[in-house]
């Protein structure tokens, strides 16, 4: 069991849940207040998405992006950011040309996703790590796309979070490794129970712990009502844990939740199992994060 865990907080996602809560903050203002109330109740990072202000749907504007960072350096709590770097990768099949991508297709190169990052020097962002059946639509994620996105990342000093949404997308990230393009201890997401990829159990996760090399650092989360399980059979396994809005609305059978509110209810059931969440201090040294922008940490 891990005692000193990361809490990362998933703060908006780019999903289509605007609309089934009012909780979900969708202006970089809003964005910013929930990832800092989310500090505030305990959570070591926050998992950076922004959204259309005009219509609650994806973005990937690097100036919403810039504001977002810039609200939360400039207040008074500290936390780490974690920003999405996943993001054009949705491809719907047109009927009329099924080999086009249809209505609703959003598709990056590697530099474009990468352009927040480059400019903002999170201390952290994302590295989806393969090609998914999503729902009904498929994330695309090339291996030579990753392989040219990774190398930005490493060349930026920003640290990569793995996400594998299945086995697959494991063994890749340990190619990436292999090849020299990730520095220090790696650090990964299990993103477990999203259809249609790995399932949210403990046999899934006990498997691809099992798979991780020995000096690898390690989270996982599930979706909709299994969040809090995953989160709690992550830290009973050693690793840390993700909660947030991005996964899911609910903190309580039919009773919807913030952002705070799900990261409190997860560190008080961590406590009462005699676990703690790590300060964006502690978790700094522990993940060797040297982000010149990060508070506490020197200007170069």
């Amino acid at each position: 069991m891990n005692q000193n865990v990361i809490v990362t907080c998933a703060v908006t996602g780019a999903g289509e849940t605007t609309q089934k809560s009012s909780h979900v903050p969708v202006t970089p203002k809003e964005i910013a207040e929930s990832a800092i109330e989310a500090a505030k109740a305990g959570a070591t990072i926050a998992h950076i998405h922004v959204r259309d202000p005009k219509t609650g749907g994806i973005s990937h504007d690097p100036e919403l992006f810039r504001e977002v960072v810039e609200r939360i350096r400039e207040s008074e709590m500290d936390v780490i950011l974690n920003l999405t770097a996943g993001g054009g990768g949705d491809w719907l099949p047109s009927n009329q040309d099924p080999a086009t991508g249809g209505p609703g297709t959003d598709i990056q190169l590697p530099a474009e996703r990468h352009e927040p990052i480059g400019k903002l020097l999170p201390e952290i962002c994302t590295l989806d790590c393969g090609s998914l059946n999503f729902g009904d639509q498929l994330y695309i994620s090339t291996t030579s796309w990753l392989r040219e996105q990774a190398k930005l990342i490493q060349q930026s000093g920003v640290k990569p979070e793995l996400e594998c949404f299945d086995t697959g997308h494991l063994r890749f990230a340990k190619q990436l490794i292999h090849e020299g393009l990730i520095d220090d201890d790696p650090m990964f997401q299990f993103c477990l129970g999203i259809p249609w990829g790995a399932e949210a159990d403990a046999e899934t996760m006990l498997y691809m712990k099992n798979s991780l090399p020995a000096n690898a650092h390690w989270s996982a989360f599930g979706i909709g009502r299994l969040q809090i399980p995953t989160a709690i059979q992550s830290m009973l396994l050693g690793g840390n844990v993700r909660v947030g809005l991005e996964d899911n609305l609910y903190v309580g059978k039919g009773i919807l939740g913030t952002n705070a509110q799900l990261v409190d209810k997860v560190v008080g059931i961590m406590g009462g199992l005699g676990a703690n969440p790590m300060t964006p201090a502690e978790a700094r040294k522990h993940l060797k994060l040297n982000n010149p922008f990060a508070k506490g940490v020197p200007h170069e």
